[in-house]
């Protein structure tokens, strides 16, 4: 280490751990609210009798640097010296100069005093030289040692942690707020109480006396729904009062300095011009299929120039690509990808429309994008496969999202989010509902009132239900740990 000195890089040390002095996490650090991934990292940061390590991995701004502050504060509750936990930023412009058993060795000698117990949070740490081996090598030679890290890139992290991680780390992916997280953030003080067993996949058990009291009691969240659709997804975010503004630091944050920077620095993109035409192109067309042979010809790039883009999107949590699922005994789409903007609110910050909340076609778009995202995030520890369901034949059909969750059966959902809602005898909902392997279906709806079975005699029934309500059940059934029935 030539250009940066032990004394300047443990100056640099110092200006992050605070309660190194103080014994406290500063207040602007933490946040009051604790998002699920919180619940989770801590679950698997201080399992009694496993070890792992833990990485978090999610787009710029929602909230992985605030649960290693919470994380931190929730072990200085506990009695740990606070000179036993190092907090470090490795994309500080001055880390690196430094490679990571540097700096864990300039604080173990300086700090760390000589203590086996030792905390470490390593802040965006694809920045690092190496950091895959240096975590593995930590973790093999310092049994005492916990550790807790964040990236950007979920599956450049899983690749590397399948390589050297194997059994030492897990990787938490962090999405945006779902609808519940943002009604807590914001401190909705009208929501309602629900019993825990309550989740969207098992409406249909309760009685029509009980789902009217049950929407009864969601109705009060539909005035908070188009706001969060606007800039709902991001904490800090969702927490301003100027529109505009938050807008614009979307597109500058979780943008353009993810496009701009972070992707050349990952994956050394060197047309960032194309790689945001692509993007853009998803961002108009968010849960539509894309060919494409067709998208490379709009562009004017090559086939496999698109085929990577689309790769390294999908790597930096901006978007999701949902693929067909096969039904036994039905003729499907060709393996044709549906792609959706991880969150429908940097889809509104980049495409800069005013008229969202009155255009029915932009708002159809932005709630399935909702509610594929939801789902998506919802079932994506159990390495359950969510896609889409599309038969072709005279007549198209699709079903929007397929959850397929073998043995226990498809969830279906459909998403209709428009004034006039109907289901017709003929749509595959209807006909893929009658089909053993259905354990639930679901229709999302526009208006409140839209809501319960639908006339249909099929071996499973098809409820209806409003998108509100639906996104804060399934967030209530995530916080409760409710998978399809039969799981927990």
């Amino acid at each position: 280490m030539v250009i940066i000195s032990r004394e300047r890089l443990l100056k640099v040390l110092f200006s992050f751990n605070p309660w190194w002095t103080t014994g406290n996490v500063p207040r602007e650090s933490t946040k009051p609210v604790r998002r699920f991934a919180y619940y989770e990292a801590d679950k698997v940061l201080n399992h009694p009798t496993i070890r792992r390590s833990v990485i978090l991995s999610g787009a710029r701004r929602v909230g992985k640097t605030t649960i290693l502050y919470q994380l931190i504060e929730d072990l200085l509750g506990r009695g740990i010296p606070g000179k036993q936990i190092l907090y470090v930023s490795l994309d500080h412009p001055i880390l690196k100069f430094c490679t990571l058993d540097e700096v864990v060795e300039i604080y173990e000698t300086n700090v760390g005093g000589g203590n086996e117990d030792l905390y470490f949070f390593f802040d965006e740490v694809h920045y690092a030289h190496e950091w895959d081996r240096w975590l593995k090598y930590f973790y093999d030679h310092r049994p005492t040692w916990k550790i807790v890290a964040t990236g950007s890139a979920s599956p450049v992290l899983a690749a590397q942690a399948a390589e050297s991680g194997v059994g030492r780390w897990t990787v938490i992916r962090i999405p945006t707020l779902s609808f519940y997280e943002y009604c807590e953030l914001i401190n909705v003080r009208d929501r309602p109480k629900l019993r825990p067993e309550i989740k969207p996949s098992e409406l249909a058990r309760l009685s029509r006396h009980e789902l009217d009291d049950l929407m009864r009691s969601l109705s009060v969240l539909e005035k908070y729904f188009h706001r969060y659709l606007l800039i709902g997804g991001f904490p800090e975010i969702a927490l301003s009062d100027d529109l505009p503004f938050a807008q614009r630091i979307l597109r500058e944050d979780v943008v353009d300095k993810v496009l701009k920077r972070d992707l050349t620095a990952l994956f050394s993109v060197r047309n960032v011009a194309e790689l945001e035409k692509v993007f853009l192109y998803i961002c108009i067309h968010s849960g539509g299929l894309i060919t494409i042979d067709t998208l490379a010809k709009e562009i004017g790039v090559a086939r496999q120039t698109v085929s990577n883009y689309l790769s390294i999107l999908e790597a930096a949590n901006l978007i999701y690509i949902s693929n067909p699922v096969e039904i036994s005994g039905k003729k499907t789409l060709k393996a044709k990808p549906k792609v959706y903007i991880a969150d429908a609110a940097i889809r509104n910050a980049v495409l800069m429309a005013d008229d969202v909340l009155t255009n029915p076609d932009e708002m159809g778009i932005i709630v399935e994008t909702a509610v594929y995202k939801h789902v998506a995030a919802f079932y994506y520890r159990q390495q359950t496969r969510v896609g889409y369901y599309r038969q072709t034949g005279k007549a198209d059909k699709e079903i929007d999202i397929v959850v397929d969750y073998s043995p226990v059966g498809r969830l279906l959902i459909e998403v209709k989010y428009r004034e006039d809602a109907k289901i017709g005898i003929g749509d595959a909902i209807v006909e893929v509902a009658d089909d053993i392997q259905t354990a639930a279906a679901l229709v999302i709806t526009k208006r409140p009132e839209d809501y319960g079975t639908l006339d249909f005699a099929v071996r499973t029934p098809i409820i209806a239900i409003p998108a509100f309500a639906f996104l804060y059940l399934l967030g209530h059934a995530e916080k409760h740990g409710y998978l399809l029935p039969g799981k927990t």
